[in-house]
């Protein structure tokens, strides 16, 4: 497995889950590859898929049949719109036919060839899934085990070693040892072993794709009333409260729309609400399959926006035309070292591994973006995940969005408070480090019980008492 880049912790993709969604739909993706490669397609009378787990626990919350149906079918996770999914999921539930690829349509009815195993946990990990090919006599050509890893990451085969890590020796210190020795910011560091895989126009476009996509799940989210689907039917609430914090002024676009904030009024009051009302934008569109940004996760995927919103649009502090880059390669760090020392998959941690992640990486980032010193960079991101440890998942009904999508405005003002008391510290003073709460917290993960690891089984997920939808 190569070396991380911050282009793997941020992936274009489509919600409501990373993990359940885009991890089953990638997954589904490369076995149809696979079959091709190995020239079986033609051959394949159906396909039986076997979820275990969490995958299986809360996978009709999050849409996890329909990704495999649309990774099976072929379609690109990023180019798939929500008419896409709607027209083809339709009409495989109606026909139980399948288009595998040009040669070869099979018979797929989703209630027979998706099998959910509840009570069963693959050792490696909590989101696993198999999938078999059979011919027409009933013999299986092929069948792969596949692991949905967290932040659309997924792991094909059985448990393998721990791969070499991004970082020379994976460590928050080891990062920081080299920014201070060298006299540079975090963000110089990752943008020079960035540039070995990545012209750095190529950076800089793959970076501005990534903004361009999260301030489009943001307007699309303020924009957009109605209920989340799903069954619990939750109102979106993102665009009330931009209406009301607009205070009935009118826009006709985007750039209107974002000139009327960033010329608004910005006093604490307005602006924490707008904070929470561009986090809880992100996740309502999350929720409704839209496209955002895992950052780390998707379920997690509206803290990183809403603060660098906050400091392009609502701040005081001073810009330039590189925050946006920086920003990017000092949360897209701070995510590596969490995924390669710790965990980002919720059905392994819990939220501290999404939210408290996200959470962290976007108060390092605001930190550098603010004057700190690559030492206030990295006590920001502990301090965040500090007041995350033990952060339960426990979705409702299986669905990404009670509690998930408040926690998301929650997250994003943990990640600003972190940044300030940063930013106001003196580093050596300190008594926790990085890497010392990234250890921390992959302990409480493997104590917290598996209930508290996105199940539904725990939590808010039966004290509310619904079950899933």
């Amino acid at each position: 497995m190569k070396d991380l880049s911050i282009f793997d912790i941020f992936k274009i993709g489509i919600g409501p889950s990373s993990s359940h969604t885009m991890g089953p739909w990638l997954a589904a993706n490369a076995f149809r590859q696979d079959l091709n490669e190995l020239k079986l397609s033609h051959l394949v009378s159906t396909i039986q898929v076997s979820l275990y787990g969490s995958l299986a626990l809360t996978g009709k919350g999050h849409g996890t049949d329909i990704a495999l149906m649309m990774g099976l079918s072929g379609f690109s996770i990023i180019e798939t719109n929500r008419s896409d999914i709607t027209n083809s999921i339709n009409e495989i539930n109606q026909t139980h036919k399948l288009a595998l690829n040009n040669e070869n349509t099979i018979i797929f009815n989703p209630s027979m060839n998706i099998s959910w195993e509840f009570d069963n946990f693959l050792d490696y990990h909590s989101n696993a899934m198999s999938f078999s090919a059979i011919d027409s006599a009933g013999e299986t050509l092929i069948q792969e085990y596949y692991y949905s890893t967290g932040g659309g990451f997924i792991d094909k085969g059985k448990i393998r070693e721990q791969h070499d890590t991004f970082f020379i020796k994976g460590t928050g210190k080891e990062l920081l040892d080299i920014c201070i020795r060298k006299n540079i910011n975090i963000s110089d560091e990752i943008l020079s072993r960035e540039i070995v895989n990545f012209p750095q126009e190529t950076i800089d476009t793959k970076i501005s794709e990534l903004w361009e996509t999260m301030l489009s799940s943001i307007y699309r989210g303020i924009s957009t009333t109605g209920f989340l689907p799903g069954g619990l039917n939750v109102k979106r609430r993102a665009p009330e409260l931009n209406s009301k914090l607009l205070n009935g002024a009118r826009y006709s676009n985007r750039a209107e729309w974002l000139n009327l904030i960033y010329t608004g009024e910005h006093s604490f009051d307005l602006t924490l609400q707008w904070i929470s009302a561009i986090a809880i934008a992100v996740n309502e569109e999350n929720a409704d399959f839209g496209k955002v940004v895992t950052a780390p996760t998707n379920g997690a995927a509206g803290v990183v926006p809403a603060v660098l919103f906050y400091h392009l649009y609502l701040s005081s502090s001073p810009k330039s035309k590189e925050d946006i880059r920086r920003y990017f390669l000092v949360s897209g760090a701070i995510g590596i070292l969490f995924k390669e020392n710790a965990t980002i998959s919720a059905a392994m941690g819990g939220c501290q591994a999404e939210i408290g992640v996200s959470s962290a990486m976007a108060a390092a980032a605001l930190t550098e973006l603010h004057g700190g010193t690559p030492a206030q960079v990295m006590m920001a991101a502990e301090i965040a995940m500090e007041h995350h440890l033990g952060l339960t998942c426990d979705p409702i009904g299986g669905l990404v969005q009670i509690p998930c999508i408040e926690r998301n405005s929650i997250g994003a003002i943990k990640a600003i408070t972190a940044s300030k008391l940063a930013l106001a510290s003196d580093p050596s003073d300190a008594k926790v480090s990085l890497d010392e709460v990234i250890d921390s917290m992959q302990k409480t993960a493997k104590a917290m019980h598996s209930d508290y690891k996105e199940t539904s089984k725990g939590g808010l997920a039966i004290t509310v008492g619904i079950t899933e939808c």
